[in-house]
């Protein structure tokens, strides 16, 4: 996690810190984190798997909505407040009880990594976001080669099975929302240098 600490905050505090510095922070049971802006492909890669998934869920007549890094996560159990690069909710939106602009419910989630957070990424908050009851696909991408790995769990299971996609000819498939995306989509105008 990329972070600025300032002090410890209720949740109100903590959304009016948002509010008057016009920046986004992670919520952490009373700790604020400020993050960090990205890089050239983090943002393409982030556009691009947001607009494949809305196209796809549309084509699909799909009751499933995705929401770009905007759009904030509270993670009741843990008492945090996230912004994931994408994520999918299917049915109603349910909002948080204490910040009607932060959803609770999603089913599959993505993360772009960054030589930053990708470790906090595949462990911590990964971690965090198990806790969600709604929760079943983790999709992780990288930015600087093309791989992907998808975390997916069945429903009534606690068991995680971990595809990985790799190279610009597979297509990714996304069990949740019943999606597939080609490689080439998901790194579109991407400029990846393979020897790096």
């Amino acid at each position: 996690m990329k972070a600025h600490k300032l002090p410890t905050l209720s949740v109100k505090e903590y959304i009016q810190q948002e509010i008057e510095s016009n920046t986004k922070y992670e919520f952490h049971n009373g700790k604020i984190y400020a993050l960090a802006g990205g890089t050239l492909n983090h943002g393409l890669i982030s556009g691009n798997v947001y607009s494949e998934m809305r196209n796809k869920l549309k084509e699909n007549g799909s009751q499933c909505l995705p929401f770009n890094s905007d759009i904030k996560l509270n993670i009741e159990l843990s008492k945090s407040y996230v912004y994931p690069d994408t994520m999918v909710i299917c049915g109603d939106i349910e909002r948080s009880d204490e910040d009607s602009n932060s959803v609770t419910n999603p089913v599959l989630i993505v993360e772009v990594l960054s030589k930053s957070t990708a470790e906090y990424d595949r462990g911590d908050k990964f971690h965090l976001y198990r806790k969600i009851p709604s929760f079943k696909e983790y999709v992780l991408i990288e930015q600087k080669k093309y791989v992907v790995d998808v975390h997916y769990k069945s429903n009534n299971s606690d068991l995680w099975r971990i595809t990985r996609y790799e190279g610009l000819d597979k297509i990714v498939k996304l069990q949740s929302i019943g999606v597939e995306i080609s490689m080439e989509e998901l790194y579109f105008r991407t400029e990846i240098n393979p020897v790096e």
